[in-house]
């Protein structure tokens, strides 16, 4: 019998098994299967990157086979001893290195496809149980989606993801940069087929970045666009909100763009996960560059940081940086601004009474707030050091810069949870040129370039789901992922306590031309 055969007619059994009498009898056929499926399962079940979900879900269905095409308990010992024997044997073939994962991964993928195929009459053989099988699989859905009701946001053809962010207001650029960057990844996957036959979407609703429209943001995604999770919300004033409004409805709340530890429970919240360098790792790496490698006394540095949980998760990470270190905290100087305002007089003012005089500002501002204030400090103090977390906006804090001068670009520092845009590692160039593609005009941009590398690692949790996907069974993939390699420089993962999938930061500074040049933090 050809594989193609084998192939389908596993997949018409597993699909077509109830109220099947004949096939039922048929337990020469059942046998065949087991030591035909059985070492596609084994080797699955020893390749830990493999979503246990996916196996289970064959696992289960060959099961019901074998009880259904048992007449009495000793063919169903027999047939499930059958079964356990050649699982065992591919669990082998995987550990003995006679099979890789890659493989065993593709054996799994194919098996799973065969469940839903086409109509069998034409290829299966004459035997009166496989024809009543295949007549029964060529009535089985044929999309690759599993019989009866799908889950909210999953159709036969589509995903559906939502975006809660600021597409108005003074942040706007973050909100724009980071759906032009999914929506560059999920175009490119569409193009390729998408994911199992679907279609990834992407749903956006504006926030403004203010917490109190955040909420009807989110109920506009949930009730009215039935998207089946979040991607990419952006802020941490509005996750606030929105975390606990996907929590409670159990709906996957992924790649924030926040490094807050709000979204970074220990241990994690089931539904919420991350692929970027929080905060705290942002602050502690530049905090010892200004200390070890700048030697700023810590008493001369202070931190210009947003009124609100956003400039409080970075100032957080400052005295956290500060008391690693041994150093007193408690005497750090914080100036504050008003969220979404470019009121920045007050932390002036502040700034000038501090004795002795500031030497270093860590940022923990959006774009155009840190923009000002650099603006109203670049001559007060020139030799002032100004770093940013990524959440700035990078490009968007150059342009703003660029308007002002070459004096006010050079040297100011941003960490970035994504490689330089401007450098030719895979992943870059894969970015650049599926948003040339894409979005031709938009240029290479670190908030975009951040939204694109998150939705792939979502693509990739999606991929290996397989196409009987519900939140639940994502969840348990992505629990399972280990050393995801997107040619970015380092590997990525999660796991049950870990829901974090980068903690690497990449240091960068403006030049006198507002180019990002790479800076060693280290």
């Amino acid at each position: 019998m050809t594989s193609l055969r084998v192939t389908l007619l596993v997949g018409a059994m597993l699909f077509s098994i109830a109220g099947s009498a004949q096939a039922a009898g048929d337990i020469t056929i059942v046998r065949d299967l087991a030591g035909r499926v059985g070492p596609v399962i084994g080797s699955a079940q020893a390749c830990r990157d493999i979503a246990r979900p996916r196996i289970q879900t064959i696992v289960d269905k060959f099961s019901q086979v074998i009880r259904e095409a048992s007449s009495n308990e000793a063919e169903r010992s027999d047939l499930t001893q059958t079964f356990d024997r050649t699982v065992s044997e591919g669990r082998t073939a995987v550990t003995s290195g006679r099979v890789d994962c890659i493989r065993a991964d593709r054996q799994l993928a194919d098996l799973e496809r065969s469940i839903s195929g086409p109509s069998l009459s034409s290829v299966i053989g004459p035997s009166p149980a496989a024809a009543a099988t295949a007549a029964n699989a060529a009535t089985a859905p044929t999309a690759n989606v599993p019989a009866g009701p799908l889950p909210r946001g999953i159709g036969e053809k589509e995903i559906r993801f939502g975006i809660a962010a600021p597409f108005s207001g003074s942040a706007r650029e973050l909100g724009r940069q980071m759906k032009l960057g999914i929506e560059t990844a999920f175009n490119r996957i569409n193009d390729s087929g998408g994911v199992d036959g679907r279609m990834l979407k992407l749903f956006a609703a504006d926030d403004g970045y203010e917490p109190s429209r955040t909420g009807e943001a989110m109920k506009q995604l949930y009730e009215k666009d039935q998207v089946f999770g979040i991607v990419g919300n952006v802020g941490t004033p509005t996750a606030v909100v929105a975390v606990p409004y996907a929590l409670e409805r159990k709906m996957l709340f992924f790649g924030a763009f926040t490094g807050a530890n709000i979204l970074r429970n220990d241990p994690p919240d089931r539904y919420v996960f991350n692929y970027r360098a929080s905060y705290a790792e942002e602050t502690d790496a530049v905090v010892r560059y200004l200390v070890k490698i700048r030697r700023i006394p810590p008493k001369q540095i202070a931190v210009f940081a947003q009124q609100d949980s956003y400039g409080d998760a970075g100032f957080a990470g400052v005295a956290k940086a500060f008391r690693a270190m041994g150093l007193n905290d408690g005497a750090i100087l914080r100036l504050n601004y008003a969220r979404n305002t470019v009121d920045v007089e007050d932390a002036i003012n502040q700034l000038k009474l501090a004795k002795p005089p500031i030497k270093a500002v860590v940022m923990v501002p959006t774009y155009r707030a840190a923009a000002r204030f650099i603006e109203k400090t670049r001559d007060l103090y020139p030799g002032m050091i100004y770093t940013n977390v990524s959440f700035v906006g990078s490009t968007a804090l150059a342009e703003e810069l660029k308007l002002l001068g070459p004096r006010y670009t050079n040297g100011v520092i941003v960490t970035q949870v994504v490689p330089a845009v401007s450098g030719y590692s895979s992943a870059v160039l894969e970015y650049k040129n599926a948003l040339a593609k894409y979005f031709p005009g938009e240029a290479p941009d670190y908030v975009s370039l951040e939204g694109f590398v998150a939705a792939n690692v979502l693509i990739q949790g999606i991929k290996r789901a397989g196409p009987q996907l519900d939140t639940e069974r994502l969840i348990d993939t992505l629990e399972t992922m280990r050393n995801l390699d997107l040619g970015l420089g380092t590997s990525l993962g999660f796991g049950r306590s870990e829901h974090q999938a980068s903690h690497k930061i990449w240091g960068t500074a403006l030049d006198e031309s507002g180019r990002y040049q790479p800076l060693d933090l280290e």
